[in-house]
């Protein structure tokens, strides 16, 4: 495997024109498959809320639950980069609560790195973390912790503010962007502007990495998947069939068999 990915490594990566792949993971299991498969960044997102705790949206969830997450996945993560995601209002009430909830991620998880949503309105914010010597990634466009404020899950299309919300925290000093729900022309335009990698999610073919959320990609939930999320494997009907033949054999007494036995 090669040497564990840093932040020069995704700066070069960005000047090659080498595409960058992340995905969420949530878990050990899972997150030690994402990493052995060469994943470049491995985002601990709260969108675990949504698609592991069965909540509607990713605004219950909490500083302590992402801290447990975001730990247990860099205990697997050998070679990918660990971003821990900064949940609803844990940065959003103060700057000093925000370096302080940046660093636990840092001192409790060993992650590499923090994520937050928002533009121009979060980049003090932004700079702040950096300075403290948290490393910082950006997020913008459809950000789900403002999907009330947003009326729902909604494409973001304001060419201008995309764009000034991008330069604002690159300039903050975040080291990438998360492009979520943009139009690709807008995004390719961006990341073209841009010295520091932007990531994809909804954001077209011309980002300089993409991103999805592991539970849609293996098809293991039931919920809507998003346009953006192609689904590479169905793994719930895989595991259901497995589950009710199961409980069809402990029905029956054929399982455990001899062979099951001591």
């Amino acid at each position: 495997m090669p040497s564990k990915v840093t932040l020069t490594t995704l700066y070069k990566m960005k000047d090659k024109g080498e595409k960058i792949v992340a995905l969420t993971a949530y878990d050990y299991p899972f997150a030690r498959m994402v990493d052995e498969s060469g994943v470049h960044m491995i985002l601990v997102g709260d969108s675990l809320g949504m698609v592991v705790q069965g909540e509607q949206s990713t605004l219950p969830v909490s500083m302590d639950e992402m801290i447990y997450h975001t730990r247990i996945v860099s205990k697997a993560a050998a070679y990918a980069m660990v971003i821990g995601d900064m949940p609803f209002m844990s940065y959003q009430a103060s700057i000093s609560e925000a370096v302080a909830n940046a660093g636990r991620f840092l001192k409790e998880t060993t992650a590499t790195a923090i994520k937050l949503e928002g533009g121009a309105a979060v980049s003090k914010t932004i700079k702040a973390i950096a300075e403290a010597g948290v490393p910082v990634q950006a997020h913008i466009g459809l950000t789900p912790q403002s999907v009330h404020q947003m009326g729902g899950f909604r494409v973001q299309r304001d060419a201008e503010r995309l764009l000034a919300d991008a330069l604002e925290v690159e300039s903050a000093g975040a080291f990438s962007v998360v492009l979520e729900g943009i139009p690709a022309d807008i995004a390719a335009k961006i990341t073209a502007a841009l010295k520091i990698p932007t990531i994809g999610i909804g954001a077209g073919p011309d980002c300089d990495g993409q991103i999805l959320v592991l539970h849609d990609l293996l098809g293991l939930n039931d919920r809507h998947v998003p346009k953006f999320a192609k689904q590479y494997a169905r793994l719930i009907d895989t595991a259901t069939t497995a589950i009710k033949q199961y409980a069809r054999e402990v029905e029956k007494g054929t399982f455990p068999g001899k062979e099951h036995c001591y």
